[in-house]
C-alpha cells in the first residue's frame, strides 16, 4: 500500500510522464516535463527506490558539493504535483525520470499505485523519436492510445504498432490493462540533428499537451529558444550542399504529404489555441508548434541515423534521398508504438 503524506486532495488530476533514454530523442520529452515542473514550481512528494530499477554502471550516480559537504544524487524517477490555476483549476502529477534498467512491470505497477491513490483520471506519456522530418517545418506530433473509445473522443490514433518498445509503450499498456485511460504523445525529431536540446520539439509537445488536457501552459523562453535553434541549424546545414539538398527533399515530401491538412481540423485547432491565449492575456505570436519557427543557435551539427528513438548512431553522411541507405525510420509507424 502506498501512503502519501502531505499531498492535498487533487482536482481532476492528470499524470504527465516522460523518461530519458530510448524514448526521448533530443531530450524533447523529458525537457517538456521539466519545463512544466519549473514553470509551476512543482513539489516533489515521492521518488522510486533507485536500487530496485537501475543499473548504476549504466546510469551512474553523481557526486556534488553542498556547503562543503559531499552528497550523492542517485538516478531515479521522481513525482511532483503542480496546481494549474484559472477558471477551471486542475492538478498535474508530473513523473520525470530515466528509463529503468530492469523490473519494468514492477516499475509500472508502482507508478499505477500512485495514480490510483491520487485519483488520476488520465495518464499522458510524452516521447520523442527520430524521423525523416525537416527541421524547417512544424514538428509532427502523433497522439496514440490503445483504447478505441478514447481515440474517438480525443481525436487520437489507435495504436497498431508491432515491434521493439520502450518504457513508454510498456507503461501505456499497463495503464490499459489497469483500466486507466492513457495517451502517448510523440514528437518526431530530425534524425540528422538529433542531439539535445531540441526546444522546437519540446515546444510542439507542450502545445499538443495543452490542447489535449485543456490547460494553458506558460511557455517562457521556449518560443525564442526554438527560433534560435532553427536559425543555428539553418546556418550549419547551409555549409554542406549535400545536407542542404537532402533537407530540401524532405521539405518537398512533407509539403506534398500534408497538402490535404492545410484546412479543417488543423486550422481549427490552431485557431482555438490562439483564442485561448488571447483571452488569457498571454502571448500569441511565436508560441505554437504549427508556426514555421525560425528556430539555441548552436547545437553541434551531427548527421545521425535512427538507432531507435533517441538513438546516438552517427553515419559519416546523411543518406541521399531515394538511395538504398536512406533512413527508414518512419515517424508515423514508430509513434504508433504507444
Amino acid at each position: 500500500m502506498i501512503e502519501l503524506e502531505g499531498v492535498p486532495e487533487l482536482i481532476d488530476p492528470v499524470m504527465v510522464a516522460a523518461f530519458e533514454g530510448w524514448n526521448d530523442a533530443g531530450d524533447a520529452a523529458s525537457t517538456a516535463v521539466a519545463h512544466l515542473d519549473r514553470e509551476w514550481k512543482g513539489e516533489v512528494f515521492a521518488a522510486l527506490d533507485a536500487e530496485d530499477y537501475y543499473d548504476f554502471q549504466v546510469n551512474r550516480p553523481t557526486v556534488w558539493m553542498d556547503a562543503g559537504v559531499r552528497k550523492i544524487t542517485w538516478p531515479t524517477t521522481r513525482l511532483s504535483v503542480v496546481r494549474v490555476g484559472g477558471d477551471k483549476p486542475r492538478d498535474l502529477v508530473l513523473v520525470r525520470g530515466i528509463e529503468p534498467s530492469m523490473r519494468w512491470r514492477s516499475f509500472c505497477n508502482e507508478l499505477l499505485g500512485f495514480a490510483h491513490e491520487l485519483g488520476v483520471e488520465l495518464v499522458v506519456i510524452l516521447g520523442a523519436l527520430l524521423g525523416d522530418t525537416p527541421h524547417t517545418r512544424p514538428v509532427p506530433i502523433s497522439g496514440t492510445t490503445s483504447d478505441p473509445d478514447l481515440a474517438r473522443r480525443m481525436d487520437l490514433e489507435e495504436t497498431k504498432y508491432e515491434g521493439p518498445t520502450g518504457i513508454v509503450g510498456i507503461l501505456q499498456e499497463a495503464c490499459t490493462h489497469a483500466g486507466v485511460p492513457a495517451v502517448s504523445l510523440w514528437a518526431a525529431v530530425p534524425h540528422y540533428v538529433s542531439q539535445p536540446p531540441n526546444p522546437k520539439a519540446t515546444l510542439a509537445l507542450l502545445n499538443r499537451l495543452e490542447d489535449l488536457i485543456d490547460v494553458r501552459i506558460p511557455l517562457g523562453e521556449l518560443p525564442e529558444d526554438a527560433r534560435a535553434w532553427q536559425v543555428g541549424v539553418d546556418q550549419l546545414a547551409a555549409e554542406d550542399s549535400e545536407v542542404a539538398e537532402y533537407v530540401q527533399s524532405l521539405e518537398e515530401a512533407r509539403d506534398t504529404a500534408e497538402l490535404p491538412e492545410a484546412s479543417g481540423e488543423a486550422i481549427a485547432r490552431e485557431f482555438e489555441r490562439y483564442l485561448r491565449r488571447r483571452d488569457g492575456g498571454g502571448p500569441t505570436a511565436g508560441g505554437h508548434a504549427t508556426d514555421s519557427q525560425d528556430g539555441p543557435s548552436g547545437p553541434p551539427f551531427r548527421r545521425e541515423g535512427p538507432g531507435g528513438p533517441g538513438g546516438r548512431t552517427r553515419p559519416p553522411k546523411p543518406p541521399r534521398p531515394g538511395g538504398k541507405d536512406s533512413t527508414d525510420t518512419d515517424a508515423d509507424d514508430e509513434s504508433s508504438e504507444d
